[in-house]
């Protein structure tokens, strides 16, 4: 098949996922074309059947506004005709899936198919603000095919949208095999060998509350010798810093930064520490539990259908920093309790979310689209199954 993916290119779990899935979608013979402002983040050197097409950014004298939705329109229409895509996958309701409902109106000899993937903030955030919302249900009832990343995220929309449109489940997904990586030279040896590491990854906006993330670090270092990993940048990043230094804590934080790739930064982690005010899936909890690191996270959102409560890891009500601390002491003072819940974490992982189990389900949803295509340039459209 012949597939766009569009996404966005930063750090955040929408680029990443959608980064991914085109890349083993061409692993398993599929020409995947990606559409995006700047190149994907975890993109990197293209691999075989993957091209990538850079939507323009040029400014106009007679706009005060960039219309970004409109050239990403062009964009989608000339990279379909150019590669005869039979499908445009997008990943974000908004601006992606009304861009492509758009070019499949604008090239409609190529009977593009549209499929949506929802992944959070665009329908619990974005696509729910009064400025974008009938946009944003607009799109979602003129997709051909849309799926949300947890039950959660679809049972939302349906909460939050009056969209009668079938979503479909499918989960964000890990490869185990690479999961198993030497610490990375940018994270210092522990000081000893009872030192204990906790981590967190994020964009550092506010619903991630860096904050508590602070705040149960230094309630676990009463107790034990451990130092805390920050991994991203954002919005909040300056404040927590301010945080760290007022509680005393600076000689004990190490801060990465953004990376494009988070996996090898996790071999260094004992606990990863994700309580956020909401979480739609929580990709990075599945990647630490990929890697055998247990979660203490806040349940919320999707998150408890990646993390068991009590099993690959703890879950606590949004705010309630002294039971998360709980969580990591429990862990953290017991190595044999914490080396069950990273086998039960990375087994999870493993057993409900890897790539060759999710992949399929996406491929079926482009066959079944394409079953009743309409011919493409004359000849019949091929649809080959790799079931």
């Amino acid at each position: 098949m012949r597939i766009g993916i569009c996404c966005y290119p930063t750090a955040g779990g929408s680029g990443v996922v959608a980064t991914e899935l085109g890349k083993h979608l061409a692993e398993r013979g599929h020409s995947v074309a990606f559409i995006s402002y700047a190149n994907p983040l975890r993109l990197g050197e293209l691999p075989p059947r993957v091209c990538y097409h850079e939507v323009d950014q040029e400014s106009h004298a007679l706009l005060k506004q960039f219309p970004h939705s409109l050239t990403l329109t062009a964009k989608m229409v000339e990279v379909a005709r150019t590669h005869k895509l039979q499908i445009m996958h997008v990943h974000y309701a908004i601006p992606f899936a009304a861009a492509a409902i758009m070019a499949r109106q604008v090239a409609p000899e190529l009977a593009l198919k549209v499929v949506t993937t929802l992944h959070g903030t665009d329908i619990t955030l974005v696509g729910s603000s009064p400025s974008f919302k009938p946009v944003t249900q607009w799109s979602i009832e003129q997709s051909d095919a849309v799926t949300a990343v947890s039950r959660y995220l679809r049972d939302e929309t349906y909460r939050q949208m009056p969209v009668k449109k079938e979503i479909e489940v499918v989960h964000n997904f890990i490869d185990p095999d690479r999961h198993d990586m030497r610490m990375p030279d940018c994270i210092p040896e522990k000081t000893s060998d009872r030192q204990v590491t906790l981590m967190h990854i994020s964009n550092f906006r506010p619903l991630k509350r860096t904050d508590d993330v602070v705040r149960i670090f230094a309630r676990v270092r009463e107790s034990m010798d451990a130092r805390l990993v920050l991994v991203g940048d954002g919005p909040e990043y300056g404040r927590t810093r301010e945080l760290v230094e007022q509680l005393g804590l600076a000689g004990f934080v190490r801060y990465v930064g953004v990376v494009d790739d988070v996996v090898p930064l996790l071999a260094a982690a004992d606990v990863l520490l994700l309580p956020s005010e909401t979480e739609s899936f929580g990709l990075v909890a599945l990647e630490a539990m990929a890697s055998g690191v247990p979660v203490v996270a806040t349940d919320v959102g999707g998150l408890p259908e990646v993390v068991e409560h009590g099993v690959t890891g703890f879950l606590a009500p949004v705010g309630d920093v002294d039971a998360m601390a709980r969580y990591c002491l429990q862990l953290l003072s017991d190595r044999g309790r914490e080396g069950t819940y990273a086998a039960n974490a990375r087994k999870r992982a493993a057993e409900k979310f890897d790539f060759r189990t999710i992949i399929p389900k996406y491929e079926k949803i482009y066959e079944r689209l394409l079953a009743g295509a309409p011919t493409l340039n004359g000849a019949p459209a091929v649809v080959r199954s790799l079931s």
